[in-house]
């Protein structure tokens, strides 16, 4: 049978495009539209707070009452969703809810949420151990090794591929490592100066991850480890700004705090000061 030139020309169109559609990146806020969120103590418990990277309009997204505290925001891929850790009810748990704090809603138990690339899934920690969780079905899945019951700080590579986490080994040394999404055998990628809370690139090329004091970043290979902040006070929970030129990170003279939000190119630099005023921390970015 002869299959003319079109029909082909068609299919591969059809392949090219399918391909596409499966490592297209997550739609980018333009930068009018951006803001920083994170958790602050500004208004007395601890809640999702936003401010625009310029440091304009401060508001506040969530609401917390009596005892209950909501910390540690994560923007989804698209930037229209919020998933945070929240006592709401008692239990630590997920909860996710509108970019302007709206529809906050209960996902599952658990602390320290990242959003896969595609927003469909979450890596978050649960009793010491990695889980995933398919947001449709509902279903759980743990990843983290057999035995490693001290894993902390998922995030999930832009590629879908890995998950880089911190895990405290039973001699009390920080290190961070990849693992397959799928879960797997990890691989260690730096294990010095209490090396915790890895966060991606927006190219996927490089990790901030945070010291006892300092950031710092590293090839997903271990490689080309660079001091991004050197100046004095504790620096932590860095996340690339969106175009992966600049960092938001929380600054303190002490571990102790209070804390205050800056910004500094990815590269090092001179740092700005974005927030004043309470404590102000875990920033993500969109």
């Amino acid at each position: 049978m002869r299959i003319s030139t079109r029909f082909v020309c068609l299919m591969l169109f059809v392949a090219m495009a399918a391909s596409a559609a499966e490592v297209a990146p997550a739609p980018q806020t333009h930068p009018s539209e951006q803001a920083i969120i994170f958790s602050s103590n500004r208004g007395g418990a601890w809640s999702i707070w936003a401010v625009n990277p310029d440091g304009s309009q401060l508001r506040q997204l969530s609401k917390p009452t009596g005892e209950e505290q909501d910390v540690d925001p994560a923007f989804s891929p698209d930037g229209s969703r919020v998933l945070f850790t929240s006592t709401r009810g008692g239990t630590a748990g997920l909860w996710q809810m509108g970019r302007d704090g709206s529809s906050a809603q209960r996902v599952c138990d658990g602390d320290q949420g990242a959003w896969s690339p595609d927003g469909r899934q979450i890596a978050f920690r649960r009793g010491g151990k990695l889980y995933t969780r398919d947001l449709a079905t509902g279903k759980d899945k743990l990843i983290s090794p057999d035995g490693w019951e001290k894993c902390s700080g998922p995030s999930w590579s832009p590629d879908g591929a890995n998950v880089a986490f911190a895990h405290l080994s039973p001699e009390n040394a920080n290190a961070v490592y990849l693992l397959p999404a799928a879960g797997g055998t990890p691989t260690k990628v730096y294990d010095k100066q209490g090396a915790c809370q890895p966060r991606w690139a927006p190219s996927g090329k490089i990790l901030v991850y945070e010291t006892e004091t300092h950031l710092c970043t590293v090839n997903p290979d271990g490689t080309k480890n660079r001091l991004i902040t050197y100046y004095g006070g504790v620096q932590r929970f860095a996340r690339f700004s969106p175009d992966g030129t600049r960092l938001v990170f929380c600054q303190a003279a002490s571990p102790q705090g209070p804390w205050e939000l800056y910004i500094v190119p990815a590269t090092g630099g001179t740092p700005v000061k974005l927030t004043d005023g309470g404590s102000d921390m875990y920033p993500d970015w969109k």
